[in-house]
């Protein structure tokens, strides 16, 4: 499949004379459509519920957009909490899952309503000793413990995992919850890491499935629903062939079927908290050529750094890269291509294959709409840059703007850098 960019050449002409590179530009129509489709592929299920993992994308112009579509908010930390609370969402609407979680982020997501999804059998007591009480609806994350694996094929190690209950302590869990005035019970399980396979999700609902009916038989729990989390992924490289959100739909509809509602658990709703599905493919680095140096390797030196897109420098990922106005031309040109910190990882790529780049061309970093802005930060006291939204209409929106140097210093008020820092 050709990796292609959501914007012309032409059109990010016009937009680099107004938004200084680099930047994060996404895609209003592609975040609509795609969200339109999920909703689409679980209409099937009258509960079911996307809860966005902010965490991806932590942008409330983007979070608003999906808000359209029904989706709430997945948080796991009191800022994600916050920021999911200053948009309107109601209690219900916003997932608390998290992990090692401290005490007052506890107690905000219950005062705000938010459904919470413990991660360790410790939690319980935990949290009741810090709210006061164990709320009416709460849900737990379950980890079964060993690899996962569909067909012959393993997709990851749930036990090398810090999260979640395993199977014995969820059992007892539920007892306990119970005993302490719990209600209504979720279950959650995230068992494997952007999956580029249509079965994943239906083979993850099998094992939550039969868990939820054993659980309800030998607890007597009340599961109002069953959380798949995220795990579906996207094709970061042009080979792969993208996930059917309609098959994924079919396929959990099936297994529902089969297991549930035999079991009389019909009702149950269906939960995704999906994060690089929803804006992935949706977002790009934006970014400019402006040095080329020939040593042992050929290297462009780009303005963006792993401050803007840290992925590929953590941990080696994969994200395509268009030259933009030479979609055309042959790759015969070997390069890495790199930012400028001071680390030797640095690099967007390594040994790719891609058309002559000359200074001032412009580059798309492809797929990088979740974990891609979210993720940075400030090393070699490098600045964020700004967000971007191309909209439907072909007009773009600032939805934030590039740091300043005031905002790197801002937090040194004993030093008062400020006072002495000229506007920039």
């Amino acid at each position: 499949m050709k990796k292609e960019p959501f914007v012309t050449k032409e059109q990010l002409e016009e937009i680099v004379k107004e938004y200084p590179t680099p930047f994060h530009l996404y895609d209003e129509k592609g975040i609509r459509e795609n969200a339109q489709a999920l909703k689409e592929a679980f209409s099937w299920n009258k509960g079911f519920k996307e809860y966005f993992a902010v965490k991806a994308t932590p942008n409330p112009f983007l979070i608003n957009i999906l808000k359209d579509y029904g989706c709430g908010c997945d948080c796991s930390s009191l800022t994600e909490l916050m920021l999911a609370d200053a948009l309107h969402f109601a209690g219900n609407d916003i997932m608390f899952s998290s992990n090692t979680t401290p005490a007052e982020e506890f107690q905000y997501a219950d005062e705000i309503g938010a459904i919470i999804n413990l991660d360790d059998f410790t939690h319980i007591d935990f949290l009741e000793k810090t709210i006061g009480h164990i709320p009416e609806t709460i849900s737990c994350r379950y980890n079964p413990g060993g690899v996962f694996k569909i067909s012959n094929s393993i997709m990851d190690n749930p036990g090398d995992a810090k999260y979640g209950f395993t199977t014995e302590q969820l059992f007892e869990g539920f007892k306990l919850l119970k005993e302490k005035g719990a209600k209504h019970f979720g279950i959650h399980a995230f068992l494997a890491s952007n999956t580029v396979t249509n079965d994943y999700y239906p083979t993850l609902a099998r094992t939550l499935f039969e868990v939820a009916v054993k659980l309800k038989e030998e607890t007597g729990a009340d599961i109002r629903f069953i959380n798949l989390s995220g795990g579906i992924g996207i094709p970061y490289r042009p080979e792969e062939e993208p996930n059917d959100i309609r098959a994924i739909g079919e396929g959990v509809r099936k297994v529902y079927e089969e297991v549930l509602v035999p079991a009389g658990m019909g009702e149950v709703a269906i939960y995704a908290e999906l994060g690089r599905f929803m804006m992935g493919p949706y977002g790009c680095l934006v970014t400019k050529a402006i040095h080329e140096k020939h040593t042992h390797k050929e290297y462009i030196g780009c303005d963006a750094c792993a401050v803007n897109l840290m992925r590929p420098a953590m941990y080696g990922a994969y994200h395509h890269i268009t030259v933009m106005g030479k979609d055309n031309s042959v790759c015969d040109h070997k390069y890495d291509i790199t930012g400028s910190l001071c680390e030797n990882n640095d690099k967007f790529a390594v040994d790719r294959m891609l058309p002559r780049i000359d200074m001032g061309d412009l580059l798309v970093i492809h797929d990088t709409g979740a974990h891609g802005f979210s993720m940075g930060y400030n090393y070699n006291g490098k600045l964020k840059s700004a967000e971007i939204l191309l909209k439907e209409d072909g007009s773009t929106q600032l939805i934030r703007r590039a740091e300043t140097p005031k905002d790197y210093f801002a937090t040194f008020d004993c030093f008062n850098i400020l006072k002495d820092l000229k506007e920039r």
